[in-house]
């Protein structure tokens, strides 16, 4: 187990200085310039216009979640400078504790060695490395998931030799449980699928509903587990009002006509675990006991329902999959448990050792494969590109097609631009609002009182060739260099 978690460890790691570019950028970097607002505001001694700007940043993008993740990061800069790295090394450390939680959940569960398998495919399969790093909230929203569970179901199991009287872990478990699940939920609200799944599964599969609801436990873990959430929400919608708009445009009834729907969320299930470690972890379900078995199932149960309510992103948003990672991983260990079982039995004392030298061979070759697709892409001279078109603009107004809505411009060129919207975007207000706008109005809302449209996007250009042809036939080039465009908007002459 050292070994194994020593190498999950190791590898998130590994490279840790590239540019946060290799994962949902958009959103890594809307958390960067978070995490640098926050940072300057506590800043004296530095330009007054450039802290401004930093701090104009943090404040005017889109708030959705607590911003947790990133006042951690802003503070860490206190003592390390502005090293995006910071954020890194949080998300490792927060999956790598929900392993060890997973291995204590998956003993309970199965054994020892089923839940050595289960840690190895939470900790090693490719997208979860990835995503595990990354500057986003989820991985320590899947932490406090997985906290909540190993909770849970330790008090869940001490419930059939209980009476009515109470003990330290009785109330301890419970209390645990409650805060868990809360701060989870907090970080995320989509959380509350699986917390709620969680302790449903739990407690059902150990005695009757009607016994359950009499004990108080069960609503001290209620009222901890929506306080946080509930308290956020409130001041966020009815108090300082931000978050009002963000609720809006996760469900999409006309999906479900949709092959669209169904075919993406395959899609983002092959993405994130793998056609073959579903198949698996599914058939891993025939090895557990009745009791065991409910509490996987709800927490399938819990991520269906979640698809079904937030259909449109979990059929184009492969990261809203990520809470299925220690689910499958769960599901797998029960099957893994048996197979060894098995082979111990057909074979001699030696397959022990051979069995873990087996799983550590995999866990390399999964390692080195993960390690040769980080090494061959550098991100790291994107950095440049991005200041040199904030030095190209100087202190023109622009629009910009770009893959992050501006945001590496921001937090690299210092320059802050009028997104126009990707093709998919276009497609997605059409579905969701049934509303088409005209080119032309689009362009003059957007670009007409810029002076200039910069394009790094061009795949997304292609797609467009509306404002392909509007740009190349109309304006002239402001300026081009490697991976950019640059036009002019006040020239009217062909290039």
């Amino acid at each position: 187990m050292l070994i194994i978690f020593g190498l999950g460890l190791a590898i998130r790691l590994y490279d840790l200085t590239d540019l946060p570019l290799d994962f949902h950028p958009t959103r890594q970097v809307l958390a960067a310039l978070k995490a640098r607002g926050m940072y300057y505001q506590t800043l004296k001694d530095m330009p007054a216009e450039q802290r401004e700007f930093a701090i104009q940043q943090w404040k005017v993008r889109a708030e959705i979640e607590p911003e947790i993740l990133e006042r951690l990061v802003a503070f860490t800069y206190q003592f390390t400078g502005e090293k995006l790295w910071v954020a890194r090394i949080y998300s490792s450390i927060f999956w790598m504790i929900g392993g060890t939680f997973l291995f204590l959940l998956a003993c309970d569960l199965t054994s020892t060695d089923g839940a050595l398998a289960a840690v190895a495919i939470y900790l090693f399969l490719p997208y979860a490395v990835t995503a595990s790093r990354s500057f986003q909230p989820d991985p320590l929203m899947v932490m406090f998931i997985i906290l909540f569970w190993w909770a849970v179901y330790k008090w869940s199991s001490l419930l059939p030799n209980l009476g009515e009287g109470s003990g330290t872990r009785v109330w301890l478990l419970p209390l645990l449980a409650g805060l868990f699940g809360g701060l989870a939920i907090l970080v995320k609200f989509v959380a509350a699928f699986f917390v709620i799944g969680g302790g449903l599964g739990a407690v059902l599969g150990c005695e009757p509903f009607r016994k359950t609801v009499r004990r108080p436990q069960v609503y001290v873990m209620t009222v901890l587990g929506i306080l946080p959430g509930a308290a956020y929400i409130v001041y966020g919608v009815w108090i300082a009002g931000y978050l009002g708009q963000q609720f809006g445009g996760r469900f999409i009834p006309s999906l479900f006509l949709s092959p669209s729907y169904y075919l993406g969320w395959i899609e983002m299930l092959n993405a994130v675990i793998g056609g073959v470690t579903l198949m698996l972890a599914l058939l891993g379900l025939f090895f557990l006991r009745q009791e065991k078995l409910r509490f996987l199932l709800a927490l399938w149960a819990a991520y269906a329902l979640f698809g079904i309510v937030f259909n449109y992103h979990i059929s184009s948003h492969d990261y809203y999959s990520l809470p299925l990672i220690p689910v499958a991983a769960l599901s797998l260990a029960p099957l893994a448990d048996w197979f060894l079982i098995q082979l111990a039995r057909l074979t001699s004392g030696w397959t022990r050792l051979a069995t873990y030298g087996l799983l550590l061979f995999g866990v390399s070759a999964s390692l080195l494969n993960t390690r040769a697709e980080m090494k061959s892409i550098d991100y790291r001279p994107q950095a440049g590109m991005w200041a040199e078109i904030g030095q190209q603009m100087g202190d023109s107004k622009a629009a910009g097609l770009t893959p992050d809505y501006g945001t590496s411009l921001a937090y690299w060129g210092w320059k802050n631009i009028e997104s126009w919207p990707t093709s998919g975007d276009m497609i997605y207000h059409a579905d969701l609002r049934q509303a088409k706008l005209d080119f032309e109005k689009r362009f003059n809302d957007i670009a007409a009182s810029k002076d200039l449209f910069v394009v790094t996007d061009f795949a997304d250009l292609n797609r467009q060739p509306l404002l392909k042809e509007k740009l190349y036939s109309t304006y002239s080039i402001f300026s081009e260099g490697e991976g950019y465009i640059i036009f002019n908007l006040h020239s009217t002459d062909s290039p």
